[in-house]
């Protein structure tokens, strides 16, 4: 592959893999692809809440970049990126390390965004990573364990009632009530969870009777939930609110909005969003500099912005992943079309909601209980399976259904 087109991956997350898959499905010789990740695994970020309460599997559901790159045929770097340099055309890692390239594609994720409130950066935990959720889990279990034992309250404190604070919400709840020695009198004797959201409601991307449906849910559970509650600071106390309330909290969650990676700020004289995002035209090309592509959360098409969800960047990694041949042969590719195939909430194994788009097989409509449970277990374990391959990837979806993860807290 010597001489070859030289695409280099930054961010080995949902849009960065696709890429890279897809790339490797069509086995061009003339490409030769190298992906940048600082972790060693792949996982799918829709599931970080379930690993931070316990509930996933991290050796059955993720898998490790040196694996995929055997599978795909590119070559990996465990590492983070140091610097661009745009007019060399080259980027040096952390590891001193210097990589030429054709073509960046600038795949870094996103993270909460902490709104330059007081005590957010110092007494809260992200779960923005795998290495954020599996943190916090054991927090969470050490905490949990040690209230139980001396017969104390446990109080748990997520701000952001978006789809990741809603969930995680449900899921420490789920991780009490399946874990052994425990159950749900030890979750209504010993957890007090707060979920605050600034808006009027929870979940404010899915249709007001979902947020309502969900509010009632998670209430039901125990877990107070406090709208139009504006956080103004935080501290070991706990979330002090516009108000004058405090929210007593000794594990503090901060799960709200969203801002792209803080490497990202790398890329000086790109145009860049508001966000913190790479503004790029219908071909994920950056509108600034023609050999750098963002994708994902990460990235801003600058006429028609979409929300940063997996489901926008796994097209998006598709489409580049196909589009990439052609421009390495110096045409102009066709442009990105996103179709929405709709959106699922899932509330652990006590509800869960979905809007199905009509170009599905589904047919389009709205779901609630079990089947958007399993829609949205199936959307993970379709792009599980494209990682693993059929065998693995079914393998893993079996274990999941048949032998599905009992949490321990009491380790």
């Amino acid at each position: 592959m010597a001489n070859g087109f030289r695409v280099v991956i930054i961010g080995g997350g949902v849009a960065g893999m696709e890429t890279a898959m897809t790339l490797g499905r069509g086995r061009h010789r003339n490409i030769e692809t190298t992906l940048i990740d600082k972790g060693a695994v792949h996982y799918w970020k829709p599931m970080l809440h379930e690993f931070a309460a316990g509930t996933g599997e991290e050796t059955r559901d993720c898998t490790t970049f040196v694996e995929a790159s055997r599978r795909f045929g590119f070559r990996f770097i465990q590492s983070s990126l140091s610097s661009v340099d745009r007019e060399k055309h080259e980027i040096r890692l952390a590891n001193d390390e210097i990589v030429p390239y054709d073509m960046l594609v600038v795949s870094l994720g996103s993270r909460s965004n902490d709104f330059g409130i007081t005590g957010v950066m110092a007494n809260c935990t992200f779960i923005d990573s795998l290495p954020d959720a599996s943190s916090f889990h054991e927090k969470f279990r050490a905490a949990f364990r040690d209230a139980a034992a001396s017969n104390r309250k446990l109080e748990v404190g997520i701000v952001g009632g978006g789809a990741t604070g809603t969930q995680l919400a449900a899921e420490l709840c789920s991780a009490i009530d399946l874990a052994p020695g425990y159950g749900k009198d030890a979750r209504r004797n010993v957890l007090r969870l707060s979920l605050i959201e600034t808006g009027k409601r929870i979940l404010p991307a899915f249709p007001e009777r979902v947020s309502n449906d969900a509010r009632k849910q998670l209430e039901a559970l125990g877990v107070s939930v406090l709208t139009e509650a504006m956080v103004t600071s935080v501290d070991e106390e706990g979330f002090h609110l516009k108000d004058g309330r405090v929210i007593p909290a000794s594990l503090r969650v901060w799960a709200a909005g969203v801002r792209a990676s803080a490497a990202t700020e790398l890329f000086e004289g790109l145009e860049i969003a508001r966000g913190g995002q790479l503004v790029v035209n219908h071909h994920m090309q950056s509108t600034s500099d023609t050999s750098i592509f963002a994708l994902g959360d990460c990235a801003r098409i600058n006429d028609a912005p979409l929300p940063a969800t997996a489901q926008v960047a796994r097209q998006q990694g598709i489409y580049l992943g196909r589009a990439i041949p052609v421009i390495a042969q110096g045409r102009e590719p066709s442009t990105f079309v996103y179709r929405d195939r709709g959106a699922v909430v899932s509330l652990g194994d006590y509800n869960g909601w979905g809007m199905v788009g009509a170009s599905t097989s589904f047919g389009g409509g709205f779901l609630r209980g079990l089947a958007p449970r399993w829609l949205h277990d199936l959307i993970f374990r379709q792009h599980q399976i494209g990682v693993m391959g059929l065998a693995r990837g079914t393998a893993a979806f079996l274990k999941a259904h048949l032998n599905p993860t009992r949490p321990r807290l009491d380790q």
